[in-house]
């Protein structure tokens, strides 16, 4: 299965669909954290220049810098920031202007749910194997569900009570890798 994940410098996703055996790539407009398979620019940029554009699968996590209700305090200020966020969800739902099949889009509690559609899923890190909270949405598109694998208990806020600090955005919006491996697993093989 070719499997793209958009908006992703971790190379946690990605790694866990090539474990599997599938031909999966990230990308970003960061370099990717990890060696792999990864295109650093804009997402129709890369779709424009690969030379087997046809994709299964896509992954996305768009930033949510202004999406999230975490930043609802600064909404009136970003209003145009927004709308641009906006319009760049709705592009990856569409299949990102080639014709992808299965899709996911995730983003954490976000105005997504009011302005374009309530989420399919809610899922947390510790239904994963992670004994911490995050609330993460998925908005799925020919996709089941995923299924908890490993629930733990825990349930400390860990992600949201990080330090202020210049990475922070960074380890917030980095995917847990037993959600990564349900991923993968779980749908790697439709």
């Amino acid at each position: 299965m070719r499997v793209l994940v958009a908006c992703e410098f971790s190379g946690v996703v990605r790694d866990a669909f090539r474990k599997r055996g599938h031909d999966a790539w990230s990308c970003d407009l960061l370099p990717s954290e990890k060696p792999g398979r990864h295109f650093i620019g804009p997402i129709d940029v890369f779709l424009s220049k690969t030379s087997t554009p046809k994709f299964d699968l896509m992954i996305a996590h768009p930033p949510c810098t202004h999406l999230a209700v975490s930043g609802a305090r600064w909404f009136k200020d970003k209003r145009s920031e927004q709308e641009q966020a906006l319009q760049f969800v709705l592009l990856l739902m569409d299949g990102c202007y080639v014709n992808i099949p299965r899709i996911c889009i995730e983003n954490p509690i976000s105005i997504i749910s009011s302005r374009i559609r309530k989420p399919d899923q809610i899922i947390q890190p510790w239904q994963f194997g992670h004994g911490e909270t995050k609330a993460t949405c998925l908005w799925l598109k020919n996709l089941p569900k995923l299924t908890p694998t490993n629930v733990v208990d825990g349930r400390e806020a860990r992600v949201h009570r990080m330090p202020p600090g210049p990475d922070r955005w960074k380890e917030r919006s980095r995917t847990f890798t037993g959600i990564a491996d349900a991923m993968a697993e779980q749908w790697g093989d439709i």
